[in-house]
C-alpha cells in the first residue's frame, strides 16, 4: 500500500501535468506495478465512499414510507455500483485503446484516472457534508457539483493532453469514455438492485 507520502507525490504529478509541465511525468509511475498500485486510491477515498452511502441512504429513505429502514444488503448493493463504476470505465478505455492502436497508453491513464479520483472524490464529499449538516445549503451545493463536474471534464483532458499530445479528438473520446459510462451505468445499476430513491 503506497505511503501518504507517495500519494502526495502522485497528487503533485497530477497538478504539474494539469499545470502543463512536463515534468509531472516523473512523479507518477506508468509501469505494470504503478497501474496496479493506483488501485490502492480505493482506499484512500473510502472515507468519503461511506458519506456518500449515508447520502444516499438519506435521500432513499426519504423517497420511501415512513419508517422504512434499509439494512446491509442495502449498502453491498451500492458497493457493487460503485465497484462497476471503477471498474467498467477503465475496461471500456482499455478495449479502445486496443481498437485504436494505442495500447502503450492505457497504463498511463489507468494511473492518472485511478489517483485522480481522490482530489475528485473529497472535493464531492465536501459538498456531500455540506448537503448533510447544512439543508438550507443544498441548492448551493448541487450547483458547485454541476462547476465540479465540468473542472473534473477539463482536468482529465488537460492531463491527458500531456500524455497524447495534441490528439485533441483522441483526448476527448478517452475523456468521455472514463467518465460517461459511469454516469450511465449508477442510475441503471441503482434501478436495477432497487437502491434508487422514488
Amino acid at each position: 500500500m503506497p505511503t501518504l507520502k507517495e500519494v502526495e507525490f502522485y497528487l503533485t504529478g497530477l497538478w504539474l501535468l494539469f499545470t502543463q509541465d512536463p515534468k509531472g511525468v516523473n512523479y507518477l509511475d506508468f509501469s505494470d506495478r504503478g497501474a496496479l498500485r493506483s488501485f490502492w486510491a480505493a482506499v484512500f477515498v473510502l472515507p468519503t465512499t461511506l458519506l456518500t452511502f449515508v447520502w444516499w441512504r438519506s435521500i432513499y429513505l426519504q423517497a420511501q414510507p415512513e419508517g422504512a429502514e434499509v439494512g446491509s444488503l442495502f449498502f453491498f448493493r451500492l458497493g457493487l455500483v460503485e465497484i462497476a463504476n471503477w471498474i467498467v470505465p477503465l475496461v471500456l478505455v482499455g478495449l479502445l485503446c486496443w481498437m485504436v492502436g494505442i495500447g502503450e497508453k492505457f497504463l498511463s491513464i489507468v494511473v492518472i484516472s485511478n489517483w485522480l479520483t481522490l482530489p475528485a472524490s473529497y472535493a464531492y464529499g465536501f459538498l456531500l457534508l455540506m448537503m448533510l449538516l447544512v439543508p438550507g445549503l443544498t441548492g448551493l451545493a448541487v450547483i458547485l457539483s454541476y462547476g465540479l463536474a465540468v473542472a473534473l471534464v477539463m482536468a482529465l483532458f488537460r492531463i491527458l493532453r500531456m500524455v497524447f499530445g495534441d490528439h485533441v479528438l483522441t483526448i476527448a473520446t478517452v475523456t468521455m469514455v472514463l467518465l460517461v459510462p459511469a454516469m450511465i451505468l449508477s442510475g441503471v445499476l441503482e434501478r436495477y438492485l432497487g437502491i434508487y430513491p422514488g
